[in-house]
């Protein structure tokens, strides 16, 4: 699917379908392409369609997640723990707030670029295994927070898959609320989603 306004129309619709939408396809920042391997959706604020106490969206807009509330297929950057860049995709329509972190991917292009920036001896499937990990080996930052990834020329792309493969789905990890819900997806069996 190339066409971008039918793909912000279908990330701006539920947060997990958009997170089902998302993985398997590839994210290119220069010469960097990266296959998503893992996602986990993230829904809306309290009395939105898709209330999520575990998503940054909850407490409603802020300067930090406004982005979040505007139209699907913008980058959504946040740094946890204080060092690591997390790379999200908003989801759901303009105005709800919902988004798509991005938990893992395999490198297919510019792997010694991406090993510079790691600074790691990790095997080739380990280099972007974790959401900090994704960050840093695309080199995304919290001021790329914003960018519309679905613009043709735009310096960090999204190119949507027309295969994935098997889908696994679980829990999210690392939250302490609505945990129960199911909104973690891998490619089953594949070596660079995070352990």
């Amino acid at each position: 699917m190339t066409n971008s306004r039918d793909v912000r129309a279908r990330l701006a619709d539920h947060p997990l379908r958009a997170a089902r939408l998302i993985l398997g396809s590839v994210l290119e920042v220069g010469p960097v392409r990266a296959r998503i391997v893992e996602v986990e959706a993230y829904g809306s604020p309290e009395g939105g369609r898709w209330p999520d106490p575990a998503a940054h969206t909850y407490p409603g807009p802020t300067p930090r997640n406004e982005v979040m509330f505007g139209p699907a297929g913008h980058l959504y950057v946040y740094l946890s723990c204080g060092i690591h860049q997390c790379v999200n995709i908003t989801a759901g329509p303009d105005g709800e707030g919902g988004g798509v972190l991005l938990r893992a991917a395999a490198i297919e292009s510019g792997v010694d670029l991406v090993r510079e920036r790691r600074a790691v001896r990790d095997p080739d499937a380990r280099l972007a295994a974790g959401p900090g990990r994704l960050g840093q080996a695309l080199g995304i930052t919290v001021a790329d927070k914003g960018i519309d990834v679905l613009r043709p020329f735009s310096e960090v792309r999204l190119e949507i898959a027309a295969r994935r493969g098997p889908v696994a789905a679980g829990p999210r990890i690392g939250i302490t609320k609505a945990v129960d819900l199911p909104w973690r997806l891998w490619l089953a069996g594949h070596p660079s989603v995070s352990r």
